[in-house]
């Protein structure tokens, strides 16, 4: 998509990526994505917040005017950096806009001379006339040396990542459409972060916002929608429970219907992932809610089925909020080594092991018995944390 205008002086360049279903060689990407570029022309300068994806460098040259000020680095990661060697070298008297932390990062990720660099701090200004932008520092989020960029006559927050989707459309604003994308980037990619990213709200919050451009998918003309669904998610999990299993010959899957049947009847919200088939984005998207965590698996040469490995360590990666974890082990000879192995897998996450269930070969009614058992112990710990809340 070539310029499209937002407001007077005020464009975007949006780079639609349909067909890219990786990210970082590890987070899918469902519905593609987009890079946002984002051209400001002033009385007197003229900015560019943001560039692209390097692979789509050429469709951004092509859409410039033939003089560019400034080029504004909100955050260093390439997907937003990658095309600024050759913006360089097309506009030799433009400057790179950033936080004294990203410097030396661009220096290091694209070879940057040193001299082309302008570093800015927090609420510095910048005019370009009859426009002025504010730099406002967000770090961590989700890099240390990242910021957005406020423009204040005409009152948009350039926000980089945060508030961002992976959303390949033509369509430049959002719609409830938008929802699930935005909860699967933030589960993936800022709730590591929430700590830093509640304080950030906060600050926002301070400005007069009437859009929010992010540098991944649509614009939100109602920026309450998006501050809102960044509250819900921050705060305290809910009476969710996320189950992540395989079950290699039946006796795994045996209990957890068992476990199911007896949550969903106690009320609770039960999310089940089978992860020899599961998208691990969704099951990041349903972790941002879960109060508990359930893993099932059976041993495989004494250590847990590889995919449970795997969802742990992402579980330890993006740090859900979720309070317990319970175990449900299928093995042949011994399970000492696996549910070790479980317990070590997430060494982030400030979590209480509220029970195991282990069964040799297929679970015998006792075993299933002792599944219930665990089910009404999930069922009393929600309820506290419930009751207590509803006091």
């Amino acid at each position: 998509m070539g310029l499209r205008k937002l407001s007077s002086g005020v464009f975007m360049l949006s780079a639609l990526d349909y067909d890219r279903r990786l990210f970082d060689s590890l987070i899918p990407l469902p519905d593609g994505t987009t890079y946002n570029s984002y051209l400001i022309t002033g009385s007197e300068k003229t900015a560019l917040i943001d560039t692209v994806d390097p692979k789509f460098s050429a469709f951004l040259l092509g859409s410039l005017p033939e003089k560019l000020d400034y080029i504004v680095s909100n955050h260093a990661e390439q997907d937003h950096s990658g095309a600024i060697p050759l913006l360089l070298e097309k506009f030799p008297d433009a400057k790179i806009i950033c936080t004294e932390l990203a410097k030396p990062m661009l220096i290091s990720l694209l070879h940057i001379d040193e001299g082309r660099f302008v570093t800015v701090k927090d609420n510095e200004q910048l005019s370009l006339g009859d426009k002025t932008l504010t730099f406002i520092s967000l770090p961590w989020s989700h890099w240390p040396e990242t910021m957005a960029t406020y423009l204040n006559e005409d009152k948009i927050l350039f926000s980089c990542d945060l508030f961002g989707s992976h959303l390949a459309t033509t369509r430049i604003y959002a719609d409830g459409a938008v929802y699930e994308p935005a909860k699967r980037y933030y589960a993936e990619i800022m709730m590591p972060f929430a700590k830093f990213i509640k304080a950030h709200l906060s600050k926002l919050r301070n400005f007069d916002i009437k859009l929010i451009a992010p540098s991944h998918g649509q614009i939100y003309n109602n920026p309450d929608f998006i501050f809102n669904a960044y509250d819900d998610w921050l705060g305290n999990p809910k009476n969710s429970v996320v189950v992540l299993y395989v079950s290699m010959h039946g006796s795994v899957k045996k209990m957890v219907d068992a476990l199911v049947d007896s949550l969903a009847s106690n009320g609770i919200n039960v999310r089940q992932f089978n992860l020899a088939k599961s998208d691990i984005g969704k099951i990041a998207i349903a972790l941002v809610d879960a109060l508990t965590i359930v893993v099932a698996t059976p041993t495989v040469r004494n250590m847990p089925h590889p995919n449970v490995i795997y969802a742990l360590s992402i579980a330890n990666i993006i740090v859900p909020k979720a309070k317990y974890l319970a175990v449900l082990n299928s093995y042949g000879w011994s399970n000492t080594t696996t549910i070790a192995a479980i317990k070590n897998s997430v060494p982030n996450l400030n979590i209480d092991l509220l029970g195991i269930v282990g069964c040799k070969g297929q679970p015998t009614e006792k075993e299933l018995g002792a599944v219930k058992d665990l089910a009404e112990e999930i069922n009393k710990k929600h309820t506290a944390v419930f009751s207590d809340k509803a006091n």
